[in-house]
């Protein structure tokens, strides 16, 4: 074998060797993408198994107070039950609206708010919530990193035939948020 032999031949293993370690990093990216969405998941669980004892402790004080907590179950069940990305952010956005009416109507009640019992439930959901947000942050960094990947040159002609589609990122939809408060200050009277 020539000098032109050696040359193709260390040019292809060179490429094959390129080709596996991007594939290898491909891989790699979507089990984190996979591992961070489960985190989250993990955490909405722990949330969902929260929030009957919560309903419970506020239902003792405001029972006439049904239909908020029907609605706090089904969207506990919806949380619990989505599958998809965009479901589960759904369903988490729409009970942490839900979860703010709770307390809404748990601060007409001076007694339940100084309950040790709900005082104790309120920190456990805080320290979810907290978790929850590390999680949310956590997988979409990995799907940025995997998206950039895919969408980068060269590894695009290796990602899409082997497979490799961009991942969603895990979004809260409320239009509220998607728009700037409008902040104004009154003049005084001159």
């Amino acid at each position: 074998m020539g000098m032109a032999g050696w040359i193709i031949l260390a040019t292809v293993v060179l490429l094959l060797l390129y080709v596996i370690g991007v594939y290898n990093r491909l891989v790699r990216l979507r089990a984190l993408v996979r591992e961070g969405f489960s985190g989250i998941t993990v955490q909405l669980r722990r949330r969902a198994d929260l929030i009957p004892n919560l309903v419970e402790a506020v239902q003792g004080y405001a029972a006439h107070e049904r239909e908020v907590f029907e609605e706090v179950s089904r969207a506990r069940a919806a949380t619990v039950n989505a599958g998809s990305v965009e479901a589960t952010a759904l369903a988490d956005a729409q009970m942490t609206g839900l979860l703010g009416r709770l307390f809404a109507v748990a601060e007409a009640y001076p007694e339940l708010k100084a309950s040790t019992n709900f005082l104790q439930l309120q920190d456990q959901l805080a320290g979810i919530e907290g978790e929850l947000q590390s999680s949310r942050r956590y997988y979409n960094a990995t799907v940025r990193d995997l998206n950039l990947t895919i969408q980068s040159f060269p590894p695009v002609l290796i990602a899409r035939p082997m497979g490799f589609t961009e991942e969603p990122f895990y979004q809260d939809e409320d239009p509220a948020i998607q728009t700037a408060p409008k902040v104004s200050f009154a003049r005084p009277a001159a």
